[in-house]
């Protein structure tokens, strides 16, 4: 494996990995939205 096919494959494997880590990270926000829904408090209700 000469040093642009390695530079190559690196930057592949490491693009690759950091859209497949954003992806799950945007999977776990949306499964926690969906588990812990926003509740917004009334102000009518406090005053």
């Amino acid at each position: 494996m000469d040093t642009w096919t390695f530079g190559l494959t690196m930057l592949v494997v490491g693009m690759g990995g950091t859209l497949v880590v954003l992806s799950l990270m945007s999977l776990i926000m949306v499964l926690l939205k969906k588990a812990f829904p926003y509740k917004e408090e009334a102000e009518s209700q406090k005053g």
